[in-house]
């Protein structure tokens, strides 16, 4: 399903309204066509009342499905920011007395960095296995680990220093654990096959009608085929459309480039 939710937001509008709109136009057509003659009668009998259920289960799936994927969106971007405070928290510590700053710092830095750049969007967003990534994370343990035991640092501020650190890795196993979530195929097929149960009803509703009546099913086409687009832009906030915003991270790395933890020195 990732090869779908990476498309673009124009690919996924442009392709769910053709898709939808075709279904209504192919609907009313083969209604035409293999329903005989002396029973087309009964077809608007038989799918007028199946119009408000069809309509009320997609507007529930609907409904409950772009709740839960905007409220994915939105914990992906707590993620970050979480992220981003255990960093900002950890070079913070880095400025305790007789700590030595600059190499936690340098190494941090780093660390942010590359994560952003490779680590960010993609498959990449749900892989830990990256090397680059890998040295910068070792070297920042180590850097950290080191300084911390340092017998004249004193147990607070080593204690500080392991906590942050311990924080920052946590932060970024949750992200990459978050970015390897994928969308149950069942849960999709199931809001597709309903909206598309609505348009193929709606289309046989006005098989007698003439061209500028049916135009009125493209209103039920449409709202389906933009609905099940913005599904699918919202369910990859780490490879679609939407792609998670990295600007807290890259603040923390502003401020370390420009000393703003050294008080701006």
């Amino acid at each position: 399903m990732n090869w779908l939710t990476s498309l673009p937001a124009a690919a996924l509008v442009v392709g769910w309204l053709f898709i939808a709109l075709l279904l209504a136009a192919v609907a009313r057509v083969s209604v035409r066509a293999l329903v005989p003659a002396g029973e087309q009668d009964r077809v608007p009998q038989i799918a007028t009342p199946l119009m408000p259920t069809l309509g009320a289960a997609f507007a529930i799936f609907a409904a409950l499905s772009l709740a839960s994927e905007a409220g994915y969106l939105r914990a992906a971007e707590g993620l970050v920011s979480s992220e981003a405070a255990a960093a900002s928290r950890l070079a913070w510590a880095a400025t305790s007395p007789r700590v030595r700053s600059e190499p936690i710092h340098a190494a941090l830095e780093n660390y942010l960095q590359t994560t952003r750049d490779r680590e960010w969007e993609g498959a990449a967003a749900a892989s830990s296995d990256d090397p680059p990534t890998a040295r910068t994370i070792a070297r920042l343990e180590q850097d950290v680990r080191a300084e911390a035991a340092r017998p004249e640092l004193g147990t607070p501020a080593g204690a500080e220093l392991l906590l942050s650190l311990d924080s920052v890795t946590n932060s970024r196993r949750a992200r990459v654990a978050a970015a390897s979530r994928d969308v149950p195929a069942l849960y999709v097929v199931t809001l597709v096959v309903s909206g598309l149960a609505l348009i193929v009803n709606a289309g046989a509703l006005v098989f007698r009608s003439g061209l500028r009546t049916s135009l009125l099913v493209v209103g039920v086409a449409g709202v389906v085929g933009l609905s099940l687009a913005l599904l699918f832009a919202l369910s990859a906030p780490w490879t679609g459309p939407f792609i998670v915003s990295g600007q807290p991270l890259d603040a923390v790395i502003g401020d370390l480039k420009s000393g703003f933890f050294h008080g701006g020195q």
